[in-house]
């Protein structure tokens, strides 16, 4: 293939992307191939010489496609819904064309400068103090990896880069039970050991983290001769939504001096609506923040908002300037590669850029407001059900539940078998996840194109399919 064929096959290729879209919620939400049909239908060598573009889309839609969940369906209920919006994914056509590397300023100044522009009105959105600054980051995990990183170098005197951990105090770092695991990898990377990782209890509807307890973990650890070295907490967890009470958290960790990192990947883009930030108060207290604009709020993935209330700190756990990569001859500019663990980087600020310009940030909080309010809805609906059992209240638009029919001597078992059968059967897509121990099913409602209709159906498909089991 060469250029000239190039506008042939963008064509058509829009043409299914926008067909593929109109029609998607015809399909079954998740893959029905089984374990190595798609590896079996390709090739076990590659071609010597080329193909046709024309076989290759017919193998695409032949092999491909049947093997894709389908994330964009109005019905994905399950996870938190990596969204792609119309404005988003052609922000990212562009940015494959010009396919810049924006490691540095001078390697794509737009890219650096939208950043900066596109960071602050996600600030702004966020009703977060002006001191932040923000950098995108491909994923949460990698912003709390960062995190992690910078809070070592700080306990540590900046010293951790340069010796290494082996000569120094041991390290704690304290979270609740219900952050994502991506803290425990950020522990394992940052060279400070799941060990050190202190699961402080948690307690209330919201299953946040207990500030005395988390206070009483801190002591204890000084008093045997452990370094605290930060605390992460948690706002709109993946299981069922827990949320750290933010403000009291906060008051331990400023209590001992310790850096805060907050995880709210999914939660974080509710905050553009100003009613939903009593959730977490005294935000602008802490020290970083990460919400990813590419779940709930539209923008293609990968996109995750890192915010930073000091980024000196980051960029001195972080950065490396070789001359090969230094700007000579250039003031007041950002390298943001210094403000990552990866050197390249995408252009990831110009679908945020078409995104808000397209909707407007009242267009999107309505979006956010429907889904809440469509998913509570449901909520009600099933617990007037008299062998279905709420097990955690909706936080935004994520809640879980049970069904537990009289005489059902094994629920976990029952909820499993429910909630296979609801994915086999393609309607809707629901994901389990556990609460204290017990087997349960969780819901949540965040797909950009999904309608009350599609979340209303689920009532009828969890009912329908429950009475069915034995």
């Amino acid at each position: 293939m060469n250029w000239t064929d190039f506008s042939y096959w963008g064509r058509k290729i829009a043409d299914w992307t926008q067909d593929y879209h109109q029609t998607v919620g015809d399909r079954p939400v998740r893959a029905r191939t089984e374990p190595g049909d798609v590896l079996n239908a390709l090739p076990a060598t590659p071609p010597e010489t080329g193909e046709d573009m024309e076989a290759i889309f017919a193998d695409f839609e032949a092999v491909v496609m049947p093997g894709i969940t389908h994330w964009q369906h109005p019905r994905f209920f399950a996870y938190f819904t990596s969204n792609a919006s119309a404005p988003s994914v052609l922000a990212e056509f562009l940015t494959s064309a010009i396919a810049p590397q924006c490691m540095l300023w001078q390697t794509s100044p737009a890219a650096t400068e939208m950043e900066t522009r596109m960071m602050d009105w996600l600030r702004q959105a966020l009703d977060l103090p002006e001191e932040f600054q923000g950098v995108i980051q491909d994923s949460a995990s990698s912003a709390t990896l960062a995190a992690v990183l910078t809070m070592r170098e700080k306990a540590l005197n900046w010293q951790g880069n340069e010796q290494g951990l082996f000569a120094q105090k041991t390290l704690r770092i304290y979270c609740s039970s219900e952050v994502h695991t991506s803290v425990d990898r950020a522990i394992w990377v940052a060279g400070i050991g799941q060990q050190n990782l202190v699961r402080v209890p948690i307690k209330g509807d919201w299953r946040g983290m207990d500030p005395e307890a988390l206070d009483a973990a801190i002591e204890a650890d000084i008093a045997v001769g452990h370094q605290p070295a930060g605390v992460i907490l948690c706002v709109g967890g993946t299981g069922v939504g827990a949320t750290d009470p933010v403000d009291q958290v906060l008051d331990v960790a400023e209590k001992y001096g310790l850096y805060t990192h907050v995880d709210a990947a999914w939660a974080g883009s509710a905050m553009i609506c100003p009613e939903y930030r009593d959730y977490w108060p005294g935000i602008e207290r802490a020290d970083s923040i990460v919400f990813n604009p590419h779940k709930w709020l539209g923008v293609q993935f990968d996109c995750s908002a890192h915010f930073l209330k000091d980024p000196d700190d980051l960029v001195r756990t972080l950065a490396i300037s070789p001359e090969y990569l230094k700007t000579h001859g250039k003031d007041g500019i950002i390298n943001y590669s210094e403000w990552s663990v990866p050197l390249g980087r995408r252009f990831r600020a110009l679908k945020i850029w078409f995104l808000i310009r397209t909707y407007g940030l009242e267009g999107l909080r309505q979006r956010l407001r429907n889904h809440v309010t469509w998913s509570q809805q449901l909520h009600d609906r099933l617990k007037s059900e008299p062998d279905f059992e709420i097990v955690t209240p909706p936080m935004w638009s994520l809640w879980s539940f049970r069904y537990q029919p009289n005489g059902a001597a094994d629920l976990d078992d029952l909820n499993l078998r429910l909630v296979n059968a609801i994915n086999d059967d393609g309607r809707i897509y629901l994901t389990q996840t556990r609460v204290d121990g017990a087997l349960v099913i969780r819901f949540q409602a965040g797909q950009f194109e999904t309608t009350e209709a599609d979340v209303m159906m689920a009532h009828d498909v969890i009912t329908e399919i429950a009475r069915t089991l034995e």
